[in-house]
């Protein structure tokens, strides 16, 4: 459910990104209280067509009984509506229409030692997770390993920059740049895998890392999670979040032949319906035509908005970058992508 929040603060942090504070009443104080890591979606009807997008809260999270503050970096998307829209017209004042905070790449305080690798405006969730976490909980310690093209367009330089003054025994930074030199500190260049496999070790003591929070592009992402793996770090101790899979690289699945006639049965706020599915049609595309409150935001594979448990049936997802292996093997799916692969599906989006 989307509600209509103000516009507190809009601030320029790079010459193609922004930082937005909504303002959040009394009444939905509770309602829109964060845990570190988690996203929120907004819509905008622009031209007569709906626009949703999600964005990463980067303030922290306030305990029981504080005013949440809900802060959140915007990066230009080049052909980005909305993105576009808060960069050059978004202002103070204005109402944008804001759902409450959700996704499962999170970081709740607790004692242990913790570590970010991160690109561009990946720093976004992570920047609430340190700051809450090295706030919250003092037997805890958090490395940040982040990458940026430039420094003139690194997201967050000052957020980051006081939680390495007020922390700096439990917080350890390392910026690397990929198209500038630095004057000290890591030699520019891309973080991939051969890279991250040879830095890590050097960095701090990785297996007895409590977990491993990976947060950017795919080839960034991918290249650390296969750099944690080989070097031993167990699956659940890795937890990744995806911010852009349309370079080409991001691998999608074989096209299946769906069933001529298949049916979708969908449960969602206590209320089911089945459907014709319509050819080529994802499986939230179906529900959609007939309950246009059904859960989602990117629509790419990238947000997990649209998670539902296939309770029957069978289904092919085009791609996954949101639900971590321990939910797809619970049954866990992405109705955005899913297509049916057997001539009756079921999903329910309540679970």
């Amino acid at each position: 459910m989307f509600h209509p929040l103000r516009v507190g603060a809009v601030e320029q942090l790079t010459d193609d990104s922004v930082a937005v504070t909504f303002e959040v009443p009394p009444e939905l104080h509770e309602t829109f209280r964060h845990t570190p890591g988690q996203h929120l979606a907004v819509r905008r009807v622009m031209d007569g067509e709906e626009i949703r997008r999600t964005y990463s809260i980067c303030s922290p999270a306030v305990p029981a009984g504080g005013v949440p503050v809900l802060r959140v970096g915007i990066r230009l998307v080049d052909g980005g509506e909305f993105s576009t829209y808060a960069l050059k017209e978004l202002a103070v004042g204005d109402v944008v229409e804001v759902m409450p905070p959700m996704g499962r790449f999170l970081l709740p305080p607790r004692p242990g030692h913790f570590a970010a690798v991160v690109g561009g405006s990946g720093i976004t969730p992570v920047l609430s997770m340190a700051a809450t976490l090295l706030a919250d909980e003092p037997d805890a310690r958090f490395c940040l390993i982040r990458s940026d093209r430039t420094a003139a367009s690194t997201m967050f330089l000052e957020e980051v920059a006081d939680l390495k003054d007020r922390f700096p025994d439990r917080f350890h930074l390392v910026t690397v740049l990929s198209r500038e030199e630095q004057q000290s500190g890591l030699p520019s260049g891309r973080l991939d895998r051969e890279r991250l496999t040879a830095l890590l070790p050097a960095l701090l003591p990785v297996a007895d890392v409590d977990g491993w929070f990976l947060c950017g592009p795919f080839g960034l992402v991918r290249g650390a999670e296969q750099a944690l793996r080989g070097l031993g770090v167990d699956r659940g101790r890795i937890h990744q979040e995806i911010f852009h899979v349309d370079d080409g690289s991001a691998p999608v699945a074989a096209p299946v032949v769906a069933p001529a006639h298949a049916s979708l049965t969908a449960t969602l706020d206590g209320r089911s319906g089945t459907w014709p599915v319509q050819e080529g049609e994802s499986l939230l595309e179906t529900v959609l035509r007939s309950r246009a409150d059904a859960p989602y935001a990117c629509k790419g594979g990238v947000c997990g908005t649209c998670r539902a448990f296939l309770v029957s049936g069978d289904v092919r997802m085009d791609r996954n970058f949101a639900l971590e292996p321990e939910e797809t093997e619970a049954g866990y799916v992405l109705a955005c992508q899913s297509h049916p692969a057997t001539a009756e599906v079921e999903l329910d989006f309540d679970r």
